[in-house]
């Protein structure tokens, strides 16, 4: 039976190549974003448009269109960027934390909270994190409100795998490694489809005895 994976913010970058790279694998693919691009349109999957993660009603109008069929697999990709560094923090700056807050703490908390009655048993959520999420492992300071969003989501990464543990679904926390993609400028160590096969290697191999584990595409465990 053909799986279903449902990826956020796909209309760039990882999430673009997520859905190229699953659906070449046989998954049936539903891609969400709030505006589809010409390259995910190209894609043969199934596209839902005008979805905002931070906003509870667009969510649950995405629950309503899924009617009953099952989600297998649940990728909380979509986020945004910024730095922010000490002297910068203003009331402008405020409101970028708290934005930067709603679309990558609470978005994949609210996504998976609404979309929870389509997963079961054996069902999969991935949160797209960054290892800047870390605190062990910041040793360059700077970039407060990405810090933090990518803090507050791995915490809640953590508790949703205590949550949804007896449900039978595991929850992997991921790190994709620095990107060449848009939202990084295109500066990066590694490009969209070394990120994407990594993270869906770690997806395929995630299970409920590994499920709340902060992994680096690589595979490698990471430090809170």
């Amino acid at each position: 039976m053909t799986q279903t994976a449902l990826v956020t913010g796909c209309n760039r970058g990882i999430g673009l190549e997520l859905c190229r790279q699953l659906t070449a694998k046989g998954m049936h693919v539903i891609a969400t974003c709030r505006k589809a691009s010409s390259e995910l349109n190209a894609l043969n999957v199934e596209i839902i448009e005008d979805v905002e993660v931070s906003d509870p009603k667009s969510l649950a109008k995405l629950s309503e269109s899924l009617g009953d069929r099952k989600i297998d697999w649940l990728i909380n990709n979509a986020g945004i960027a910024g730095g922010i560094g000490l002297g910068q923090i203003d009331d402008d700056a405020i409101d970028d934390f708290v934005r930067m807050y709603r679309v990558n703490s609470l978005g994949p908390l609210l996504t998976t909270q609404a979309l929870l009655k389509h997963m079961g048993q054996g069902s999969k959520v991935g949160i797209i994190t960054s290892r800047m999420g870390s605190i062990e492992d910041n040793d360059s300071g700077g970039s407060y409100a990405y810090r933090m969003s990518k803090s507050a989501v791995n915490a809640a990464g953590k508790s949703l795998s205590i949550d949804l543990k007896p449900k039978g679904i595991a929850v992997a926390i991921l790190h994709p490694g620095w990107v060449r993609t848009d939202m990084t400028g295109h500066g990066g160590l590694i490009d969209t489809d070394e990120s994407a096969a990594g993270l869906i290697q770690r997806m395929e191999e995630l299970t409920l005895d590994t499920t709340g584990t902060f992994w680096h595409t690589n595979g490698e465990k990471l430090p809170w």
